[in-house]
């Protein structure tokens, strides 16, 4: 086990959920509540964000468990699986008809987490 891999990649994901859940929250989700959306796509879209930002934490506690008790290494892989999902789905849609994907962060950090936990293991 390579501790620092899986620190980093734990700061990496707990970064971006201190980003996502605050900073993203107040710029992107303004702009969803200012529109003229239904009411029920608004709360969708609440949910959906606020689920990213959890799994962001659940990857970054993971990470730090797995770094200190290496024995659990096997909750290592559907961090790494996940992330690896999440950064292809930026890629495929960002070729796609989705382009400003590619310009987010997402997918720098979902591969960045997967990256640095598979160098962890």
């Amino acid at each position: 086990m390579q501790f620092w891999f899986l620190i980093a990649g734990a700061a990496l994901s707990l970064a971006g959920m201190m980003f996502h859940g605050f900073a993203g929250q107040k710029k992107v989700m303004e702009n969803v509540y200012k529109s003229d959306m239904a009411s029920l796509t608004k709360s969708l879209s609440l949910v959906s964000w606020h689920i990213y930002t959890i799994f962001l934490l659940v990857s970054g506690i993971t990470l730090i468990y797995v770094a200190y008790y290496p024995d659990f290494y096997l909750a290592t892989y559907p961090i790494i699986g996940v992330n690896l999902l999440g950064a292809a789905l930026f890629i495929f849609l960002g070729l796609g008809t989705h382009k400003v994907l590619l310009k987010m962060p997402g997918v720098y950090l979902m591969s960045g987490t997967a990256l640095l936990a598979w160098l962890g293991i």
